[in-house]
């Protein structure tokens, strides 16, 4: 075998908050039809690499069912597929300690290159090109970059190249660096290379940029390469990085296309009839999934498969998941709802110019974001504020909800 991927799917995401308390971060809804995990598999795929593991840990049940024997991604055919790693006695406790409690599994497998992916980031990436870039500069591990903004270099590991793109340094999250091309989670390792780090250094919480890139920087001296990507590539780990690149998808120029016939994207796809606009039913400038029944009014939108939208509804800005049903004259703006929620006739959420940031997490919640967990049902003529966090188990004492709160 040349390349064995493996997809690190075990994150918690956990500045996602309310979205992943029941799923892990690669298994969440995106772009109405998919998960953000369909991404990396669906370059797997069409890079002609079919032999895939999947390292999951948290809540992995989700992730399991979406894809069980791989099809949708051309993955169960003969002579390749998709292996679930799950922990065994211990938990992964970092990155590459999860390939460690695995190696055995990749030892026996006999790849070429292994091939490490994050399962929770927006791309489309043909991974035939960094793979012969590997081959061709003699790499024993090379590692896929991207420039970003100054003022986000403490988000990334951050490298620095000489004129060659070799890799001469790497500093995981600094605060400030005069460099600014990031690491992208994405490494080619020749598999003994990656054999011996993950066993050779001891660390309990062993992780990638933490530990095995620095010291094989060190180590290896003018082997370590860069592999520099053009293309679109979002890390969706917070609330508002979710839905802006959710409504990224909406725009009529993205650099990520999902429309592109030449590089699709696969997912396991709902049977559900076609979208039903009714009477004074409208939509503009949104993705709408099928099975939806639309007799409000859309705009600027996700909706996933399911979606009920009553009469007099409007929606503006919001992302709403499966088999969410939202009554007659009820009004939304700049909010994410989970799957299964019920929303009340004449609510209104989000319709506030008061910005007061979540009173329990002003971290998470502070550019007008509100969000309802999975399953929530809200009451009818309800006024709920901005950058409101709403469990399942909320109580509503009042009809009133200020920005700020949480329920």
């Amino acid at each position: 075998m040349e390349t064995l991927a493996l997809i690190l799917a075990g994150g918690k995401g956990s500045r996602l908050d309310l979205l992943t308390t029941k799923r892990s971060k690669p298994a969440l809804p995106f772009a109405g039809k998919y998960r953000i995990i369909d991404f990396a598999l669906s370059n797997c795929s069409q890079s002609g690499i079919y032999d895939i593991a999947i390292l999951t840990q948290y809540l992995p049940l989700s992730l399991n069912e979406h894809i069980a024997s791989g099809k949708p991604w051309d993955l169960d055919r003969y002579n390749s597929g998709v292996t679930l790693l799950q922990p065994h006695s211990e938990w992964y406790t970092g990155t590459a300690d999860a390939v460690l409690k695995n190696i055995e599994f990749v030892v026996k497998k006999k790849p070429k290159y292994v091939l490490i992916l994050s399962g929770d980031h927006i791309y489309k990436m043909d991974y035939r090109k960094m793979i012969n870039l590997h081959e061709s500069n003699k790499s024993k591990l090379t590692i896929a970059c991207q420039e970003v903004p100054l003022e986000d270099v403490s988000r990334f590991g951050i490298m620095t190249i000489n004129e060659k793109n070799q890799i001469i340094e790497f500093k995981e999250k600094p605060k400030t660096s005069t460099s600014n091309l990031a690491s992208m989670g994405i490494y080619v390792f020749n598999l003994d290379v990656l054999k011996d780090a993950v066993e050779h250094i001891k660390h309990e919480d062993l992780d990638f940029g933490k530990h095995i890139i620095p010291y094989l920087i060190e180590t290896l001296k003018n082997e370590v390469y860069a592999y520099k990507f053009q293309g679109y590539w979002q890390d969706v780990g917070t609330y508002d990085s979710y839905l802006e690149t959710n409504l990224d998808m909406i725009k009529s120029y993205t650099k990520l296309d999902l429309y592109d016939p030449t590089w699709k994207v696969f997912t396991k796809s709902e049977e559900r009839p076609p979208v039903k606009i009714i009477g004074n039913g409208k939509v503009i400038d949104s993705l709408v999934s099928n099975g939806c029944i639309i007799e409000g009014t859309v705009i600027n939108s996700v909706l996933s498969p399911g979606v009920r939208v009553g009469k007099g509804t409007v929606i503006k800005n919001s992302v709403i998941m499966n088999d969410t049903i939202i009554s007659e004259n009820v009004e939304i703006d700049q909010t994410i709802i989970d799957k299964h929620v019920v929303i009340g006739h004449g609510t209104k959420i989000g319709i506030t110019d008061d910005f007061t940031p979540n009173k329990n997490r002003p971290d998470l919640l502070s550019s007008g974001i509100t969000v309802i967990e999975k399953s929530s049902i809200i009451p009818s003529n309800m006024n709920i504020g901005k950058n409101v966090r709403i469990h399942k188990t909320a109580e509503f004492t009042s009809k009133i909800i200020p920005s700020g709160s949480t329920l």
